[in-house]
């Protein structure tokens, strides 16, 4: 008789594809966010959030730096494998940033878009716990 055996992904397979899939999510939410606020004007920026329109343009742009930088350093150290602990560092700031997002329009009565707020959340603790302890990526050696 034989036995028929089935190839499957091992957790750590799964673990890692799971962390490189919510890192380039992360990314594009970061980095498009980032963008948007950096580059549309206040009046066009206010009409899609409101917010914008009510705080100095200064403050606007530095929360888009803040999402860009978040966004660059949750994909690129790892990817590049050059100094990836910061890919941990970035998901830490995510995180935090996310917390201060939720009270921020929580605050301000802007509980509809806080849904958002916590799937990048939740990606964030996702590849801040990956990265650090379970599945981190080693530094290239040159």
């Amino acid at each position: 008789m034989s036995t028929a055996t089935f190839e499957t992904a091992t957790p750590g397979r799964a673990l890692r594809i799971g962390l490189w899939a919510a890192q380039i999510l992360l990314a594009f939410a970061f980095i498009g966010a980032g963008l948007v606020k950096l580059t549309t004007p206040i009046p066009q920026l206010a009409a899609m959030m409101p917010w914008a329109g009510q705080y100095s343009e200064t403050f606007v742009r530095s929360i888009a730096l803040v999402d860009l930088a978040g966004g660059l350093g949750i994909l690129l150290p790892a990817l590049t494998r050059i100094l990836p602990r910061l890919t941990v560092l970035a998901a830490l700031g995510c995180s935090v940033l996310q917390v201060i997002a939720l009270l921020f329009h929580l605050s301000r009565g802007e509980a509809e878009v806080t849904p958002l707020n916590v799937v990048l959340l939740v990606l964030s603790l996702f590849v801040l716990w990956g990265r650090n302890s379970k599945a981190p990526i080693a530094p290239r050696q040159f």
